[in-house]
């Protein structure tokens, strides 16, 4: 799973800050890592994920378009996250509120399923078959009534819920991939809430000074995150590891 998050890192004059980004990755094995670069561009994908995937490997990622680009150009299976999905949904209410309330409810129903898989423990070709029999005739049905709102044209393209519908419409296939592959989850809220200390830092620590700065954080931060996700205590780990440093062959 990867993401992007702004960071103000470095001066541009002026005494004023640029914006930096951490781009986070989540892997299989429950590590995350930070890498920081000082633009948003498509580029930022590729020098953190590499030119070469695992074979078989899954991105799964917002709608930006940078990671689509990524994955059809080495011919990635994309996946894509269906709380991004619902958010423009959420935005529509108060104009559409029905007819959000049709798609929101659509959406409920895809999460009640995966409530179930987790209550029962279900994993692997079991957790595929219950999502095929009972999360793919909702997002069969999901998808079916999106394109019926969108052929009536009963909305202007400006308008809240268009735009929604055109979002979900154009991320079909990402956002049913998860349904055959029981590896890859719904969304990527495992993500977000692992990268909730750069949210955090911009609030403490307010900005990095330099660019260099923001690097140093990002490897830090890597190292933490990871001991939270392994269960591991940082400070324990840190005491370990810098004890040893000095005499592990390089």
């Amino acid at each position: 799973a990867m993401d992007e998050t702004p960071v103000k890192a470095g001066t541009q004059g002026n005494g004023k800050m640029k914006t930096g980004y951490f781009w986070p990755v989540y892997g299989e094995r429950d590590e995350i890592v930070f890498p920081f670069f000082p633009t948003r561009s498509a580029r930022c994908v590729q020098e953190s994920l590499g030119p070469a995937p695992p074979e078989g490997a899954v991105l799964i990622s917002d709608g930006y378009s940078a990671y689509a680009r990524y994955a059809e150009t080495l011919g990635l299976t994309h996946a894509q996250c269906w709380t991004h999905a619902r958010r423009p949904f959420v935005r529509a209410q108060p104009v559409e509120p029905e007819a959000a309330a049709q798609a929101l409810d659509a959406i409920g129903e895809l999460y009640a399923v995966e409530a179930q898989i987790r209550e029962q423990g279900l994993a692997g070709e079991a957790k595929r078959r219950y999502r095929m029999e009972r999360a793919k005739p909702v997002v069969d049905r999901f998808f079916a009534w999106v394109d019926a709102q969108l052929h009536a044209g009963a909305f202007l393209p400006t308008n809240p819920l268009t735009q929604a519908l055109g979002y979900v419409r154009e991320r079909q296939a990402g956002l049913s991939v998860y349904l055959t592959d029981p590896e890859v989850p719904i969304d990527t809220n495992h993500l977000e809430r692992a990268l909730r200390v750069i949210p955090m830092g911009r609030k403490n620590g307010l900005f990095a000074w330099t660019e260099v700065g923001a690097k140093a954080v990002g490897i830090l931060q890597s190292l933490l995150v990871t001991c939270r996700l392994q269960d591991v205590n940082p400070y324990d780990y840190l005491v370990d590891v810098l004890q040893r440093i000095s005499q592990h062959p390089a």
